[in-house]
């Protein structure tokens, strides 16, 4: 952290800035010109409040060095974080594209046990699909809940998928553990800071969404929540925010991959079908994300997309799944030797 004095400002404020570093137990390295002071702070900058010294008497301005993400970035871990879910799956590094596919939501038990054993056939590591939904009319499904998740668990048994699917509340935290292998928190979600911690002291991963308009560093720093209490296993995931856009439903943030894969060591992975809200857009936006570097690829799968109870118009029907996967291998064959 650098702080800097008011040109002018007498040595007892400088002293007095001086003082409240060291209280804080860091070394302050003053360095004092004949117009001005400016302070280097040497050490973890990360727990002070910054505020404090910005309403100190002569202090000018108070500028960070270190980023306000810890345990998540790069400075911390150098290498590439690999999320090990066990029997050969992982997510991260330089590991196969994970593919995480099912319908939007949990509609009944024939029919997730269709599409476990579809994209299961087809080469995907993990299903998804919502037990829990949070929609924007309170009118819409909300969701089978805790009978979904045992419809998941029983798919994911029969067909060796990894399952995950969101976490909407605290309270569901313990009662969905041992039907899930990973937990999803969704954009709505992402700066539930309760649930975040929630998640923190558990030891499954965790799929984090971004939020619809949250900036990077809010990003990562939601992700921080999470390893603050002693979780590292975190994915993050792109699903795209809001912009003037009008012709799809979010727009797709592809510069935060490479953004990610530089600033911290965590797997990140692109969801085209909340992204774009057409099934039409599922493919070339995919196959932008792994050229990105994403490591992973999560879209909606239905048999009969037109009789979806939610989100239809951006599901992926049997027929084309195999061109939707062919083209994503195809990229990352090229991206990732």
């Amino acid at each position: 952290m650098i702080i800097c004095m008011k040109q002018g400002a007498p040595r007892t404020q400088a002293d007095h800035v001086i003082k409240a570093v060291e209280d804080a137990g860091l070394e302050p390295a003053p360095l004092f010109g004949t117009e001005r002071t400016v302070i280097a702070v040497l050490g973890d900058e990360r727990e002070l409040d910054m505020k404090k010294f910005k309403a100190m008497e002569g202090v000018e301005n108070v500028m960070p060095v270190l980023r306000p993400y810890q345990l998540v970035s790069r400075e911390s871990h150098q290498g590439d974080t690999i999320v090990d879910f066990g029997n050969g799956v992982k997510i991260g590094g330089k590991e196969d594209i994970a593919i995480m596919a099912g319908p939007c939501s949990v509609e009944t038990e024939e029919l997730i046990m269709d599409v476990a054993e579809h994209v299961k056939q087809k080469g995907a590591q993990f299903l998804r699909g919502g037990a829990f939904k949070p929609r924007t009319g309170p009118y819409s499904f909300q969701g089978h809940g805790e009978e979904a998740l045992k419809w998941m668990k029983k798919a994911g048994e029969k067909t060796g998928l990894k399952v995950v699917t969101e976490v909407l509340d605290t309270q569901h935290v313990d009662m969905m553990y041992d039907y899930i292998d990973m937990y999803q928190v969704g954009a709505r979600n992402m700066q539930n800071f309760e649930l975040l911690k929630a998640l923190g002291r558990k030891d499954k991963p965790v799929l984090l969404k971004r939020g619809m308009s949250a900036k990077f560093n809010e990003f990562l720093l939601a992700a921080e929540y999470i390893a603050k209490e002693g979780n590292s296993k975190i994915v993050l995931c792109e699903r795209g925010i809001r912009t003037f856009c009008g012709y799809s439903r979010n727009t797709i943030d592809i510069n935060v991959i490479p953004w990610v894969k530089k600033m911290s060591h965590l797997p990140i992975i692109l969801d085209p079908s909340h992204g774009t809200g057409s099934y039409e857009m599922v493919q070339p936006i995919a196959m932008a994300g792994v050229a990105a570097g994403a490591d992973g690829i999560m879209m909606e799968v239905h048999p009969r997309p037109e009789q979806a109870w939610s989100d239809g118009d951006q599901s992926i029907k049997y027929d084309t799944l195999d061109t939707v996967l062919d083209g994503i291998h195809k990229i990352a064959e090229v991206v990732r030797k």
